[in-house]
């Protein structure tokens, strides 16, 4: 009897053990699947491969505040070497429920006129054109999940909108200055809207979209205006999300690095350290497409505006960020102001003109580091540049260190994220060589000494 119940319990606990293993088995080609690289049916412009961003709020950013006055800084932004100059909504703001004097640029009321504060459109127009002829291109912020109460759609069509059980029509969240499209019932809706997308393109000649809230607007919609506005010309799509992956595979070619942002900031607090940046770009190469890629930046309209400047939120450290925003995978932002040490909140509802005047070495700093991404290959976006390879040290949470190469060019980063000078010991045995830090053009040797001071916040970018 013993015996026999003996069997009988290890025959159960074998049953038990080829259960695991097949799950395991399958565990193991579920985990497979899920990390599979996606793939994108998305062609991005050539001309995106290596293009650094920059952001223009032109109500803040001319005492006039016009297209024109704006067109007199186009020679001192070529010189700063940007590429693309993405233009906050330049459309009529909604006047019912206005937020502040002259509203949000996001409560749009007409999505084909220019807003008279800046000008006409033929004023937008010839913007475009100089730019072009300078060899900027230009793309538009474009809100396609909202409009403001009085855009004649919500009189014409109010069966457009998302409204309460009293047929009221309602705001997302607590936009309260926006009426909420609804995309799920209303077909007509996604043929005027394209309409529009398609009227910028042919009439302005803009070279794309910055898409407000991508992910709150249904991909199959993005992915026809995509198709509709490519046939018109090749464009560049870059959305304003980061947890919606279908759209990168089917409509845009970049999208948002969030995710990253908020660790620079952890970071610059104390919250997390040089090792959390690799365990994000392991993530993230599971998520996207390797043809596609992140806009990184340490501000941006509404980082400025409702969280601080740069200067609040990563304090000594700023620059130290922007180079790592510059050199990791993903393509750089400069938020109008940053590239002269801009340390104001710019109000979002009223006037309030940057300073271009102050005196500081951000114009150097900044143009510097454009040159330095167009120059090397592995620096630059998506699948054109350089894997981010970490390079061993004696310092993996104080200090972020990793190689970027394409061919026989061969990018070193070392940058010191604390706010402590670093005594750095390269460990890392394939690592030799003479290189040049580009930022200075000092020449640093590591054949035959392996370690490197770097001051509180200080950074090497190394070729």
């Amino acid at each position: 009897m013993k015996k026999s119940m003996i069997q009988m319990l290890f025959m159960a606990l074998a049953v038990v053990v080829i259960a695991i293993a097949f799950w395991a088995c399958g565990a193991s080609k579920t985990k497979e699947k899920v990390i599979a690289k996606p793939v994108s049916s998305v062609v991005t412009p050539e001309w995106a491969k290596n293009a650094v961003i920059y952001e223009v709020n032109t109500r803040q950013f001319t005492s006039e505040g016009t297209f024109n006055a704006l067109a007199e800084h186009l020679p001192r932004l070529k010189e700063l070497g940007v590429d693309i100059l993405w233009f906050m909504p330049v459309h009529p703001i909604g006047e019912l429920n206005r937020k502040g004097g002259l509203g949000s640029y996001y409560s749009i009321r007409d999505y084909k006129a220019i807003n008279p504060e800046f000008g006409t459109f033929e004023d937008f127009k010839l913007l475009v054109d100089r730019a072009h002829q300078m060899g900027f291109k230009v793309i538009l912020d474009w809100v396609a999940n909202h409009t403001s109460f009085d855009h004649q759609w919500a009189i014409d069509h109010p069966d457009w909108y998302n409204r309460d059980d009293s047929g009221k029509i309602i705001s997302p969240y607590d936009w309260t200055d926006v009426a909420d499209l609804n995309y799920e019932d209303n077909p007509e809706l996604w043929t005027a809207m394209i309409d529009a997308l398609k009227f910028w393109v042919s009439e302005a000649g803009i070279d794309g979209y910055r898409c407000d809230v991508a992910g709150m607007v249904p991909t199959e919609f993005w992915e026809k205006a995509r198709m509709e506005l490519d046939a018109i010309k090749p464009v560049f799509m870059l959305a304003e999300d980061e947890g919606k992956y279908d759209l990168m595979n089917k409509a845009f070619d970049a999208n948002y690095g969030w995710e990253f942002h908020h660790i620079m900031n952890q970071i610059a607090k104390g919250e997390k350290n040089a090792a959390d940046v690799f365990a994000y770009f392991v993530k993230e190469d599971t998520l996207f497409a390797p043809s596609s890629f992140r806009m990184m930046f340490t501000s941006n309209h509404d980082e400025n505006s409702w969280n601080g400047t740069e200067f609040e939120r990563l304090g000594e450290g700023a620059k130290a960020f922007a180079v790592m925003a510059y050199t990791v995978p993903g393509f750089p932002l400069i938020y109008n102001g940053q590239e002269v040490g801009l340390d104001h909140r710019l109000l979002f509802f009223e006037k309030d003109e940057i300073n271009w005047d102050k005196e500081n070495d951000y114009t150097a700093f900044y143009t510097r580091l454009n040159q330095i991404k167009k120059e090397n290959e592995p620096l630059w976006n998506a699948s054109n540049g350089g894997e981010m390879i970490p390079v061993v040290t004696n310092k993996p949470a104080e200090v972020l260190s990793f190689t970027r190469t394409k061919g026989s060019n061969k990018i070193v980063v070392m940058i010191n994220v604390t706010s402590v000078a670093q005594e750095v010991t390269i460990t890392d045995d394939a690592f030799t060589g003479t290189f040049t830090e580009l930022l200075t053009g000092e020449t640093i040797d590591f054949e035959t000494n392996k370690s490197i001071n770097l001051p509180a916040y200080g950074f090497l970018i190394l070729k």
